[in-house]
Formats: C-alpha cells, structure tokens, sequence
C-alpha cells in the first residue's frame, strides 16, 4: 500500500464512520517508533506507522485510522481534540476507535530482556536494564537475587 492508497482508506473511513470528507493528505512514516499514528494540527496531515500493517494487519491499522480521524474532525470543528478532552473520548465511543494501539510484536519481545529469580521465595523480576545483584534484594523477602 502506497500513501495515495493510504489517503483513500482514510477518506473511505472517514465518510464511513463520521460521514464527513478527508480533504488533506495522509501517508506512511516509517520513523514512528512508539505509536501506531499521529495528527499533525498544523500541517492538518495523518501519518501512520507502516509497521502496524505489517505486523498487526489491516483490523489494527483501520482502528488506528479511526482514532486519527477523531482527531482530524475535532480539530477542524474547533473542538476538544486532544486526549483528555471530553468531546474525543465521546466520539471515539461514538465510532468505536480504540484508545490506544496494541503493542507491536517486534518490539514487546525486546522489552523484557533480564529475568531475575530469588533465592529464598522464588519471585520473578522482569527488567528492561540489569539489576546490580550485589546491591539489590528481593522486594518480598529480602532473599538474594539471580539471574535466571
């Protein structure tokens, strides 16, 4: 799928679910990182992570669409448009967009790289960074920690 593609779902869905025209542009942004879109106000664009297609398939990037446009619309009628205003969490009720994006799956096997397991009790601790196991005990039971 290429952004003129791209530019006609989002009009389609647009007229589908808020029976309102895109009239602007939308394309693929490869350089997102940590989510599935984003409205640009100033430049009225949306710009949508090529990754979610990719991996998560066409459901997750139509949410994402929709969320977007919920932006886009609110944004033009002069109303709240960011997360925590009132009018676009009724409208995305109102069109089912969801909230947030799921998680990639590239990306969430990364996340949780160092396991560590005590001792004494046996808890699991799932890090991002190493823990110092000559510095740091168990939360629970104040046992010694390993590596796992």
């Amino acid at each position: 799928m290429d952004n003129n593609e791209l530019t006609q779902l989002v009009n389609q869905l647009s007229i589908e679910y808020f029976h309102k025209p895109f009239v602007d542009q939308a394309s693929f942004n490869g350089r997102l990182r940590t989510t599935g879109g984003r409205y640009l106000p100033s430049k009225r664009k949306i710009e949508i992570n090529p990754k979610y297609l990719d991996e998560l398939g066409m459901d997750e990037l139509i949410g994402i669409i929709k969320h977007e446009l919920c932006h886009y619309h609110l944004h033009i009628e002069g109303k709240g448009y960011q997360h925590r205003d009132r009018d676009f969490r009724e409208l995305l009720n109102k069109t089912g967009s969801p909230r947030h994006c799921r998680a990639l799956p590239s990306v969430r096997e990364r996340t949780n790289s160092h396991t560590y397991k005590c001792t004494q009790c046996g808890h699991l601790y799932y890090r991002k960074r190493r823990v110092n196991v000559q510095k740091y005990r168990c939360g629970k039971c104040r046992g010694k920690l390993k590596k796992v």
